[in-house]
């Protein structure tokens, strides 16, 4: 199982949450009550859920740009916006809905489009792919789920 940029985002907002839920009790205590002093372990639980979610925040920024480095690997090329879409000749690529071409046989060549997406089929195989690559998994698998894995980027 993977872990999404989206995932962790998700787990420091509610840390952040908790820290305020915390903060809001221990500063409902008034400070003359003798209760008070009995709280400052919860005072500093929220300090630790602050610290918490600011370092999930920068897990997920770091897992997003290392996710944009990683290249999808698919053995053939695709267009990055169209898919499969894709006709070589003479060693230039053209895509056959854009028209947007390469000069050298990109559908001949392992895709070197940057993983943007966690595919799951059926049995719970998991591959990671580009979002060409994704166009024609969505064509074709049936009973698969297809996750962003920065939903920042949707």
């Amino acid at each position: 199982m993977s872990i999404t940029p989206a995932q962790l985002r998700d787990l420091a907002g509610r840390a952040e949450a908790l820290c305020a839920e915390v903060r809001a009790l221990y500063a409902g205590v008034p400070a003359e009550s003798p209760e008070r002093a009995q709280l400052q372990a919860a005072h500093q639980a929220a300090e630790w859920l602050k610290r918490a979610g600011e370092d999930l925040q920068r897990a997920a920024g770091d897992l997003a740009a290392f996710r944009a480095l990683q290249e999808c690997g698919f053995p053939w090329g695709v267009c990055p916006e169209h898919g499969n879409t894709l006709s070589s000749k003479a060693n230039v690529t053209t895509c056959r809905v854009c028209g947007r071409t390469w000069d050298y046989d990109r559908r001949g060549q392992k895709c070197r489009e940057p993983v943007t997406w966690k595919v799951t089929d059926s049995v719970g195989t998991e591959t990671l792919m580009c979002d060409g690559h994704v166009l024609g998994a969505r064509a074709a698998m049936t009973g698969a789920t297809f996750m962003r894995l920065d939903a920042d980027r949707q």
